[in-house]
């Protein structure tokens, strides 16, 4: 199954998110397919960057957003 999720970046207490499409049985910050877009937690406010494009062609072929990238997602404009 193929899941639209965050893998984890940045240094110990300062953490970045990367918005990747990966096969679920692949560790949270292993293996991908494709990286969509960004999320900066940290800045206020957050800081999202997503090619809605990718996102919306992933969506279409049965890829299954997690909570958090779902919600990342309705503010970015990618799901309506």
């Amino acid at each position: 199954m193929v899941k639209i999720r965050l893998k984890r970046m940045g240094a110990k207490k300062t953490p970045f998110y990367r918005i990747v499409v990966a096969d679920s049985r692949y560790p949270r910050d292993g293996r991908f397919i494709e990286q969509i877009g960004t999320y900066n937690p940290l800045t206020d406010p957050s800081t999202i960057n997503v090619d809605n494009e990718k996102a919306a062609k992933w969506l279409a072929q049965g890829a299954q957003p997690t909570d958090t990238v779902k919600e990342i997602l309705k503010i970015s404009g990618a799901i309506k």
